[in-house]
């Protein structure tokens, strides 16, 4: 943290600090938080040579930059290089009312917020989980309405003592809500209490289409997804936690899956996947999944 703690000395003003190892932002402050509670948390980690922290400034000079993908008719994929935190993308979903962002990355510059002034405008952010709201509340400020509110923030009321920072915009919602025609919130637990999906019924040609994040993870293959408390540590997710996340979806027509990560994309028959990769789960979560090499 050398390099920020001398940049920070030559500043006066205040920083909105970045933790490096999550990517989350913080509330601005001459000095940097003592512990990044995210990362403090047994879900995640603080890395073995400790906490570190950067800013929007620092960033931009270490050559950070953003780019847009189209990845499906009125659907982009927000990237930022060289890979920032846990590396994660931002997806954007275009509606007749402005644009849904879910998940930002914790970074973002004017190339950035060009790309979503130059397409309608910013309707709004989602978040699937604490972990990857990156710089949402930068996103909030830099679409201020004419009343002076910020951008919403959709952020689910289960997941409130998670909230880092303070904002004008937030709009608390519970087990769905709809931000746009086609465009719903889903809270289906899990990996956090307010963990999330956003649902696209015009996506995927019509067949519908998951946002997903950490809330179901997308596998390499992409014919299995999986289901944690914490991907990093390991940590299993219970049982009744999934049947609760499986039982949010009924009814819920779709037939693909976006992961929270460049190309984690489940293209077609994405219901069944999860079907499948949930009977999987349970089997060797509960030691009912037969294994020739150890049984017998």
């Amino acid at each position: 943290m050398g390099e920020s703690r001398r940049r920070c000395d030559a500043m006066t003003a205040e920083v909105s600090w970045i933790c490096r190892t999550c990517a989350n932002q913080y509330p601005a402050s001459a000095e940097p938080p003592g512990k990044c509670r995210i990362c403090a948390e047994e879900r995640q980690y603080v890395p073995e040579t400790g906490q570190e922290w950067t800013s929007l400034e620092e960033l931009a000079a270490e050559g950070h930059r953003t780019s847009w993908t189209e990845l499906e008719p009125g659907l982009f994929e927000l990237a930022v290089t060289p890979s920032l935190g846990i590396g994660h993308r931002g997806l954007l979903v275009h509606t007749p009312r402005g644009g849904v962002l879910w998940d930002p990355p914790g970074f973002l510059d004017e190339a950035a917020v060009e790309f979503v002034r130059a397409n309608g405008g910013l309707l709004g952010v989602a978040q699937s989980h604490p972990h990857l709201c990156g710089v949402q509340g930068e996103w909030s400020d830099r679409f201020r309405r004419s009343d002076g509110r910020g951008a919403p923030l959709w952020i689910p009321r289960r997941d409130a003592e998670w909230v880092l920072r303070s904002w004008d915009a937030v709009d608390w919602w519970d087990d769905r809500l709809e931000v746009a025609p086609g465009v719903t919130l889903i809270r289906t637990g899990g990996h956090f209490a307010g963990s999330a999906v956003l649902h696209l019924a015009a996506a995927a040609e019509g067949r519908g289409a998951l946002l997903v994040s950490d809330t179901m993870m997308v596998l390499p293959g992409s014919r299995r997804v999986s289901f944690m408390r914490s991907y990093p540590m390991l940590l299993p997710m219970p049982a009744r936690h999934l049947a609760r996340l499986l039982a949010s979806l009924d009814g819920v027509q779709y037939d693909r899956i976006y992961g929270g990560w460049t190309d984690r994309l489940v293209r077609s028959g994405a219901r069944g996947v999860v079907r499948d990769s949930a009977e999987l789960y349970r089997c060797w979560l509960t030691g009912s999944a037969t294994d020739p090499d150890q049984d017998g």
